[in-house]
């Protein structure tokens, strides 16, 4: 009877030590835990109409991780036109929501049913959109021109877009028509989303300045901004200023206090003059929040296309220029009258912004421009 118990104590020891082993080496056991494939980066560049916005969403286009587009919403604001801001916000949201998410059924809204890749507005400014697989003839890796894109990759269907945009670790969206951060507050708190907001904005005297070289380009965005009452006389473009520099001006005071809680850690304010003074510094912040590496290769493009000598003179012209003279061409070419105007209205947003008023013509010829910025950066 005792040998006939040792033989059975043993049988069930060594079935449990094969188990033991057997669990310990399985690939998936609880153990050894499945590795999840990284939730995606959503990255949304938010700014206004004529604030070094194209070439800072520039700086996120040509990175090979990043599938880009360029205000999206443009084609809610062309086919809705007759509406204000403040009601397209929500078609502007749910549109952005869509893209972040590669959905884009969203445009069949906004485009006639036989739509090409090439009617997505500026579609040629992604370098995702310029390579496979949404292009065949230039390498993921490239740092790709829109023209040369534009020239060769214009024909492919519609559905490479989406197709593009789940190759990619990170989704990021450069947009102007967002003029109340309220509204990006679903955004910032849906589960499916991991949301950035990178919040560019630029001296209003240059903006005012740059806007002056594109009226026409900017008609119907002014119209819609204050409607098209408002925009009529020597006090129209005034007008469009003040909307825009007091809802950047809310924007920031609510994105900076990190007011609700969901907002901390996923809003980072820049001025556009301090990424031209030192790029390759501001590219790297960029790239450090939005959780993207600077490759060498990106870092000479970054130097290259903010110290050229091209002077930026077309709207969305994002080529090699003088990035730091550029910005500041208003103070040699824009009126002090002018000047005064512009101050009246953005003053708030200057003061917050650490924008240096000018007091008077001679003023404007003599400040240095490390004076034309107060110390605190936003």
């Amino acid at each position: 009877m005792m040998k006939y118990r040792n033989v059975q104590m043993l049988l069930i020891v060594a079935v449990l030590s094969l188990f033991l082993i057997r669990f310990q080496f399985l690939p998936c056991s609880n153990n050894t835990p499945m590795e999840e494939k990284p939730s995606p980066v959503h990255i949304l560049i938010l700014s206004s109409w004529r604030s070094g916005s194209s070439f800072t969403g520039q700086i996120f286009s040509q990175h090979p991780s990043v599938f880009y587009l360029m205000e999206p919403a443009w084609h809610v604001w062309v086919t809705m036109y007759q509406n204000s801001a403040k009601v397209l916000h929500m078609a502007v949201r749910d549109l952005v929501r869509s893209v972040f998410l590669c959905d884009m059924s969203v445009f069949d809204a906004y485009m006639s049913n036989q739509k090409k890749k090439s009617d997505l507005f500026q579609w040629e400014t992604s370098r995702a959109l310029c390579s496979p697989p949404a292009c065949d003839f230039f390498s993921r890796s490239d740092i790709i021109p829109a023209g040369s894109c534009k020239t060769i990759c214009g024909k492919y269907p519609f559905s490479k877009v989406e197709e593009a945009c789940k190759t990619y670790s990170h989704v990021a969206i450069k947009e102007v028509r967002f003029l109340d951060l309220k509204v990006l507050y679903p955004l910032l708190t849906d589960p499916s989303l991991n949301l950035k907001i990178i919040h560019l904005v630029r001296d209003p005297r240059a903006v005012f300045r740059s806007r002056e070289n594109t009226v026409e380009d900017l008609k119907r965005d002014s119209s819609i901004i204050v409607r098209s009452q408002g925009t009529k006389g020597e006090t129209g473009p005034y007008n469009t200023m003040q909307v825009i520099c007091k809802s950047h001006a809310e924007i920031y005071k609510a994105g900076s206090r990190a007011i609700p809680s969901f907002l901390k850690d996923r809003y980072l304010p820049i001025r556009y003059e301090d990424i031209v003074r030192d790029p390759l510094a501001r590219a790297a912040q960029m790239y450090k929040f939005a959780e993207l590496h600077f490759t060498p290769e990106l870092q000479k493009w970054v130097h290259n296309i903010t110290h050229g000598k091209g002077q930026g003179a077309r709207a969305f012209d994002i080529g090699s220029r003088d990035a730091l003279g550029v910005s500041q061409a208003w103070r040699k070419t824009l009126p002090f009258q002018k000047i005064e105007k512009v101050q009246n209205v953005c003053k708030d947003a200057m003061d917050l912004w650490g924008y240096q008023l000018l007091q008077s013509e001679e003023e404007q010829k003599n400040m240095s421009l490390d004076l034309l910025f107060a110390q605190n950066s936003p």
